[in-house]
């Protein structure tokens, strides 16, 4: 199995807009500067692409969704499983279609209840369609998944976290590897459905406390106690330094970079 990090940022992306707008003056540790000459430092919005065998599973479809696949060279998609409905995970999918018409088939897309009646609601010209297509749209075809499933040859668990107070949201573990680009606090019962990764990929926003995500501090503590063989932290802010932070890391936890590509036993 290959697991790609197609986007490795917070929704704001890095560098950020605010940070450009004021010359770069108000990024806490200057690393949007630093993007300008380091392309590590570089995040577009979170996404990863699973490869098993011939197929390809997509996580989330980012609103970096066009750039990711175009530098990534992605020339086919089985399967998008969605994390949960926010902004910067979903509002790739109107480029999806490509894929549809190049495969010439629809493709099957999974999430909670919510998430899925958030994108209908988002894209109602894709799933409730008229006689005008205009430029084309995407053939999908939705399934609810909340528990788990079987996918070419993958065993599939949705692994429920909490993100935000108001909106459902999970992570995935696709055989040994896990998923959670977004999270505040895992329950027992997920935690418990995490041991014996080989590979975990975890948010982890920036060095201060927030409501919705972990803190650097909080993304070790998980880290630990789940105790994979390999870690690797995304969904980063533009607090994140990974040149300076690493030396806080033990050796099987690292910061990903957009590009990264992970080989799995």
């Amino acid at each position: 199995m290959r697991i790609t990090l197609l986007g490795t940022g917070t929704s704001h992306g890095v560098p950020t807009l605010d940070c450009m707008i004021t010359d770069y003056a108000t990024c806490p540790v200057k690393v949007c500067r630093k993007a300008q000459d380091n392309p590590r430092h570089r995040r577009t919005r979170a996404s990863i692409l699973v490869q098993s065998g011939e197929a390809h599973i997509l996580i989330d479809t980012s609103q970096d969704f066009r750039h990711q696949m175009l530098i990534n060279r992605i020339t086919h998609i089985d399967a998008v499983l969605y994390t949960h409905g926010h902004a910067d995970h979903i509002y790739g999918l109107p480029d999806i279609r490509s894929y549809c018409r190049r495969q010439n088939d629809s493709i099957s897309i999974y999430g909670l209840e919510e998430t899925l009646r958030i994108l209908d609601g988002a894209f109602d010209y894709v799933f409730h369609p008229t006689e005008y297509v205009g430029g084309g749209i995407p053939t999908l075809t939705p399934y609810l998944l909340d528990d788990g499933c079987q996918m070419n040859g993958l065993t599939i668990e949705a692994i429920p976290v909490v993100h935000g107070p108001l909106m459902g949201c999970q992570g995935y573990r696709l055989n040994d590897v896990a998923y959670i680009p977004d999270v505040k606090h895992i329950p027992p019962e997920s935690l418990a459905r995490l041991r014996n990764l080989d590979l975990l990929i975890l948010n982890c926003l920036r060095l201060r406390p927030h409501q919705g995500h972990l803190s650097l501090e909080e993304s070790l503590d998980y880290a630990h106690r789940i105790a994979p063989q390999r870690c690797l932290f995304t969904h980063l802010a533009h607090d994140i330094d990974y040149e300076v932070e690493t030396r806080r890391l033990p050796d099987w936890i690292e910061f990903a970079y957009d590009g990264q590509s992970v080989e799995v036993p």
